[in-house]
C-alpha cells in the first residue's frame, strides 16, 4: 500500500481544483482524512478479520461502493449549509475521488491479495495490469528498514512527483487565467 503521505498529498493536489476561498479549513482536513480511511480496516487484524475476508484488509473498505457512500456521507454531514448548496455534486465527486484514488493507487503496488474494487457485489481482488509500486510493509518497525526507503523512492517517482507537478500545472493555470481577467484586452 502506498504511505500515509502519498495518499495525504494525492489529496491535497486534487483539492487544488477548489477556489481556496470557497471553503472551509475542514474540507482540507476531511480530504486527508477521507484519502487514509479505506486503511482503517487493518484493526480487523485484532479482531480476527482474515486478510482475504470481505471486510479484510482491502476488502469491502477499498471498494468504489465505499467511496461512494463516504463521499455523500461527507457531503451530508459537513457541507450540508445552504452556501455549499451549488458545490455539493462537486464535493461529492471531489470526495469519491479522493477515497477511491486509495484503492487505484494500492491497485499498483506489487504486493499483497488485490483490491475488492466491486465489493460487496464482487469480492474479487484485482491488481491494474501496471505495477510499479514497491508494496508497503504494514507496521512502522516494518517501514524502518531499507524496504521502506524502497516503498518512499517508488511511490516518489510514481505517486508524489506527480501529484506536486498537477498541483504546479493548477497553480500556474490559475495565475494565467486571473492575469487574463484583471488585465482587459487591448
Amino acid at each position: 500500500m502506498p504511505t500515509v503521505m502519498t495518499h495525504s498529498l494525492f489529496a491535497i493536489a486534487m483539492a487544488q481544483l477548489f477556489k481556496h476561498n470557497e471553503l472551509p479549513r475542514r474540507f482540507w482536513l476531511l480530504a486527508i482524512a477521507c484519502s487514509l480511511l479505506p486503511d482503517l480496516d487493518v484493526i480487523g487484524f485484532r479482531f480476527g478479520i482474515a486478510y482475504a475476508d470481505p471486510w479484510g484488509h482491502r476488502g469491502l473498505s477499498h471498494s468504489l461502493s465505499f467511496a461512494l457512500m463516504t463521499s455523500l456521507v461527507v457531503v451530508l454531514f459537513f457541507f450540508w449549509q445552504e452556501r455549499f448548496r451549488s458545490l455539493r455534486i462537486r464535493l461529492i465527486l471531489f470526495y469519491f475521488l479522493v477515497t477511491a484514488s486509495h484503492g487505484l493507487f494500492d491497485a499498483l503496488t506489487n504486493g499483497g491479495l488485490g483490491i475488492a474494487f466491486f465489493a460487496p457485489f464482487d469480492n474479487g481482488r484485482y491488481f491494474l495490469p501496471f505495477q510499479p509500486i514497491e508494496v508497503s510493509p504494514i507496521g512502522l518497525r516494518n517501514f524502518l528498514t531499507s524496504r521502506g526507503l524502497d516503498v518512499l523512492l517508488s511511490e516518489l517517482y510514481w505517486l508524489m512527483l506527480p501529484s506536486i507537478i498537477f498541483m504546479l500545472l493548477v497553480s500556474i493555470i490559475r495565475i494565467i487565467i486571473k492575469k487574463r481577467t484583471i488585465i482587459p484586452d487591448s
